[in-house]
């Protein structure tokens, strides 16, 4: 960003189709759909992760209870250890769900900044602990814990929807994803239909942007420019393009105290840029250097250090539209 730089809860089975993108060892067809916590505040995350396993708790519960499908009896025996009949129903529901679901269950959770997901292979296994910080039973996956999309993304918590990253606040253990058709898109690497046609309109926005600065008169253009540092949180220091010989403005970032040398033109090329470059570099009293330009003669480049910008085309006009500024080159196309 420019301100930077310059700064299936019914449980029935749906099948769905996957792009190949990595391999697997069975079809990858998806059932339903769980998010499941992996202990009381994560505690066995990263142990779990590890070893690929689906890790549960409920400490006292008989497995052979669990294993015959005596549901009654363990919500019998919920109750009389003190849940609340509410509790002691929900609890055999968990369960139930943990020991009967079959493989194609796609299991999900959140953990160390992403969502996880995986199968689970086989049956459940008891787990011989005498701790109640650790599982009393798991379930071995299919092909471990993954924590990016079919095409190699990373399933970040920051990128999905809170619509998605909220079931985690569920005070439960076990529950059913309300966005099952959000999670399988991000899964499968497939945008949000939405999501495409924002970005589409961005994309045209932004070539509309391109084009009306193209367009632009090269005193409006020395104002967009000047009113994209100013909205991007830099304070000119000079008049701009009066009265400085190597430097069209010198601007200062008030939060970190930066001073930017910036030059500005309507159309340019390699060896006029270099020129600048050496300029600013002689100079020494700026700590950023910016070259604007919207219409070089062939691809410009600067090389590859810190401190070095060059605004042209396609990022100078998504800086345009980011610094509010569309409207403005709007009027001036009348």
């Amino acid at each position: 960003m420019l301100t930077a730089e310059l700064a299936g809860v019914d449980g029935r089975a749906r099948d769905v189709e996957f792009a190949p993108a990595r391999q697997v060892d069975k079809p990858f067809a998806v059932g339903a759909v769980r998010y499941i916590k992996l202990g009381k505040g994560g505690i066995w995350a990263e142990s779990a992760l590890e070893k690929g396993v689906i890790p549960f708790g409920y400490r006292g519960v008989s497995h052979e209870l669990c294993e015959q499908g005596k549901w009654e009896d363990v919500q019998r025996y919920l109750r009389e250890n003190g849940r609340s009949v509410a509790g002691a129903g929900q609890g055999a529901r968990e369960l139930k769900d943990f020991y009967s679901l079959p493989d194609d269950t796609l299991w999900v959770t959140i953990a160390d900044g992403h969502l996880w997901w995986a199968f689970a292979s086989g049956p459940v296994k008891e787990v011989a602990s005498w701790s109640d910080e650790e599982p009393s039973r798991q379930r071995d996956t299919r092909s471990g814990w993954s924590k990016v999309s079919l095409d190699g993304e990373p399933l970040t918590v920051r990128s999905l929807s809170s619509a998605l990253t909220r079931t985690a606040g569920y005070r439960m253990t076990l529950c059913s994803v309300q966005r099952e058709d959000y999670l399988l898109r991000r899964i499968q690497g497939l945008s949000e239909p939405l999501h495409a046609e924002a970005n589409a309109a961005i994309t045209q926005m932004r070539k509309l942007a391109d084009r009306m600065i193209r367009q632009l008169h090269w005193e409006d253009f020395e104002t967009l420019v000047d009113l994209i540092f100013s909205q991007s949180g830099w304070r000119r220091n000079s008049v701009l393009g009066k009265d400085q010989p190597d430097v069209d403005l010198i601007a200062r970032q008030a939060l970190t105290g930066e001073t930017a040398w910036v030059q500005v033109k309507s159309s340019s090329d390699q060896a006029e840029l270099d020129d600048y470059l050496n300029r600013f570099k002689r100079d020494g009293s700026c700590d950023r250097f910016f070259f604007v330009c919207h219409s070089p003669a062939k691809a410009l480049a600067l090389p590859d250090e810190p401190g070095l910008h060059l605004l042209t085309e396609d990022r100078l006009a998504k800086a345009a539209i980011d610094a509010g500024l569309f409207d403005w080159l709007a009027e001036r196309t009348r």
